[in-house]
């Protein structure tokens, strides 16, 4: 069944996704504590401050930098434009959403807090179950081959 919309169909915006599975962490923490002292210790925060830069700098700012250089839209109820491929698109076909898993495990090394860990995969599979798989749908249906031709040469992920 062909859908008549021009867009993913992604109502809840993918930023909103991953700070409400980082707060509901950090509320689960405040009702059933783990012990999170391993995780208070110097070189876990200083992994967590360079995972957060190279995710700034690597994956944001380039994809970022890219959707708007060609007039795209990072907003997941508007049409997309033009089929981004090339830059950072050319080593993974989701590098914002990489970039904002590396930011949520950055962030969770410098707060040091085991639920956040532990719901890390609830929340790539809500992030590739709920966006990713729809915005392919769409983007199949946007751009059909090309799209199609895109996906067999760059991995979704890394």
């Amino acid at each position: 069944m062909k859908s008549d919309r021009n867009h993913p169909g992604i109502y809840v915006p993918p930023p909103f996704i991953y700070a409400s599975v980082f707060l509901l962490a950090i509320l689960i923490q405040w009702k059933l504590p783990i012990d999170d002292a391993i995780l208070h210790e110097m070189p876990v925060k200083v992994i967590g401050v360079l995972i957060i830069l190279i995710a700034i700098f690597f994956f944001l700012f380039r994809s970022l930098k890219q959707f708007f250089r060609t007039k795209n839209t990072v907003v997941t109820i508007m049409p997309a434009s033009s089929l981004q491929t090339t830059g950072i698109y050319s080593l993974t076909r989701n590098p914002m959403y990489v970039g904002m898993t590396m930011i949520y495990l950055g962030l969770t090394c410098l707060i040091g807090n085991w639920w956040n860990v532990i719901l890390s995969p609830v929340l790539l599979i809500i992030v590739q179950e709920y966006v990713i798989k729809r915005e392919e749908k769409y983007l199949v249906q946007r751009f059909g081959q090309q799209y199609l031709d895109y996906k067999l040469n760059v991995r979704r992920w890394l």
